[in-house]
């Protein structure tokens, strides 16, 4: 990966004249592939459980959420090793490499190699995943003024990718052969990767190794070979792992704990504090939180063997917990910790959003296959292609309209500010599940309702997405300091882990246990839950809504 003498300067490429660099193009088309072969796969995995595995409903949507949460926890992992040793191409390549590997494996054998193929699959996702978006932010000097439309380019290339990937596998699937589909989604990911190959001379010194400039090539290809090694290793743990849900709910519960305690670290690091106010902090932190902490494990832990309470509201109450002893430790904390910790708190509400918004994959999936008609506004349509795409047709669409709103709104200074914004997103979401178990009411006898009302729930659950996520990369980088954004990043994404984590739990609690339950079981299982997810989402969206001021004090000069 060494750099040729006449490949373009950083300060060539980022001088570019017009509103894009040609090199986004390079990487709107590597990503829009990439998403095509995830989104395919995403939209393939939980259908595929149950009828080709044999799982059942609620082991099925559980391990949904156990293979998701690794793809985004080893997007963590893998975004560390890409700024530390092998940089962000070599990076995308072997994560490239392994996802076709992966789906080809799948799709040879795809009863008998599911879970090794799931598994190398999710590795390469984890080092493909997080690096092109980073190298899109390197094409912009800091500061210039036409990053947010570049921006807005490659989002529109997620989606696209997401939208022709979410029909065409699972319509292949349905319509030719499961192998045919799992074929699919490994073209499109070969493809991207032959898309980036032959571009990347055109982003110089952008992507290239960390350690050019310390060691020599010997030594560096000496370090990448032990990454190398390092993944190939992993792949049979992340297959017990994915296999066995117990050996997940272990990992989960090992590494969230301790992501926090060193984020706890980091922020007394940052800044000077006065001596009153650290011993006030570390007061608090050593008595208190594992006091509240304990007291809302018995809680939790009696709702539980009582059983009358969901998990869901087991991990709002303590989401809630969490956030009462960031605020009580507030009044100990400069303004640069007092940030930090704002940029936790909305890392615990993202948690909550994604754990919603992921039925889509799981729940949702099935929902399309049991429960809902074939036809949308007169014409036929496969429900699983509408619930695997339409997400995506309605980000594309609506994506434009929403923008000028909020500058509409920003020239008569009626703009919501950022946590509204958040607040706004978990109204909408709280909106959209209630249409999906309002659906109820327009089932026939034997259980199969309205895909039209199906998907004016995906429009709604669309406009929160388009509240919450586009801000959400942003925030974490203005609220945390210039050390800390790899952290926080990788926080972020570990957050999207334990939301799809939390989704296949929710998905599960909400199945019907009962052997060979009807399609109405079924139906009144499934909106039962969503009026559920429904009245949480609402919660959580008045509390953040109304403690708005209080957090945008703390916020300081960030908006």
């Amino acid at each position: 990966m060494a750099t040729a003498s006449n490949e373009l300067t950083l300060e060539e490429i980022q001088n570019f004249e017009g509103k894009y660099p040609k090199q986004l193009w390079y990487l709107f088309l590597s990503e829009m592939w990439e998403r095509f072969a995830f989104y395919g796969m995403r939209g393939m995995l939980i259908v595929f459980m149950v009828q080709k595995l044999g799982l059942t409903d609620y082991s099925a949507n559980l391990q949904y959420g156990a293979t998701q949460a690794f793809v985004y926890a080893l997007a963590f992992i893998g975004g560390l090793f890409a700024d530390k040793v092998l940089g962000f191409r070599k990076s995308i390549f072997w994560g490239g490499i392994l996802m076709i590997v992966g789906s080809f494996t799948l799709a040879s054998s795809p009863h008998d190699l599911f879970y090794i193929g799931i598994s190398i699959t999710i590795v390469g996702t984890g080092f493909f995943k997080p690096n092109i978006s980073t190298m899109v932010g390197q094409l912009y000097k800091a500061g210039d003024p036409r990053q947010d439309a570049g921006f807005g380019v490659f989002y529109s290339g997620i989606n696209i990718g997401a939208l022709l990937g979410g029909i065409l596998c699972i319509h292949v699937a349905n319509n030719y052969s499961w192998n045919a589909a799992f074929s699919l989604a490994g073209i499109g990911m070969s493809l991207g990767l032959v898309i980036f190959i032959f571009t990347k001379r055109t982003l110089g010194p952008i992507g290239l190794s960390p350690l050019a400039n310390k060691y020599s090539p010997t030594k560096i290809r000496m370090f990448d070979i032990l990454v190398y090694a390092g993944s190939l290793l992993a792949i049979p743990l992340i297959l017990l792992l994915v296999k066995k849900t117990e050996y997940t709910d272990r990992f989960m519960y090992t590494i969230g704990p301790a992501a926090l305690v060193y984020i706890i670290y980091e922020i007394f690091r940052c800044g000077e504090v006065n001596e009153k106010k650290r011993n006030g902090a570390v007061l608090y932190t050593v008595i208190l939180v594992p006091l509240v902490a304990v007291t809302v494990a018995l809680v939790c832990n009696a709702i539980y063997f009582a059983g009358t309470v969901p998990f869901a509201a087991k991990m709002i109450v303590l989401g809630i917990t969490l956030v009462y002893i960031f605020f009580g430790i507030f009044r100990y904390l400069n303004n640069v910790q007092q940030k930090i910790t704002v940029a936790l708190v909305f890392i615990i509400f993202s948690i909550f959003f994604w754990a919603f918004f992921e039925q889509a994959g799981g729940s949702l999936s099935l929902f399309a296959l049991y429960n809902v008609k074939h036809e949308l506004l007169g014409f036929n349509m496969n429900p699983n292609e509408v619930n695997n795409s339409s997400n995506s047709v309605f980000v594309i669409i609506l994506s434009p309209f929403v923008g000028l709103l909020w500058l509409w709104l920003s020239k008569r200074k009626l703009e919501p500010n950022t946590v509204v914004k958040f607040g706004l997103g978990f109204l909408f979401v709280s909106l959209a599940f209630y249409i999906f178990f309002y659906t109820r009411f327009f089932a026939d006898l034997q259980g199969m309702t309205s895909l039209n009302m199906f998907t004016l729930a995906y429009l709604v659950i669309t406009l929160g997405e388009l509240c919450l996520s586009p801000i959400s990369l942003s925030i974490m980088t203005k609220l945390s300091p210039q050390r800390l954004h790899g952290v926080m990043m990788g926080l972020l994404f570990l957050a999207s882990a334990y939301g799809q984590y939390a989704a296949g739990i929710f998905g599960a609690d909400m199945s019907t246990t009962v052997a060979n339950a009807t399609l109405h079981d079924k139906l009144i299982a499934y909106t039962e839950g969503y009026k559920g997810l429904s009245v949480y989402a609402l919660v959580l969206g008045v509390a953040l809504i109304v403690l708005s001021p209080l957090i945008r004090k703390l916020m300081h000069e960030v908006h």
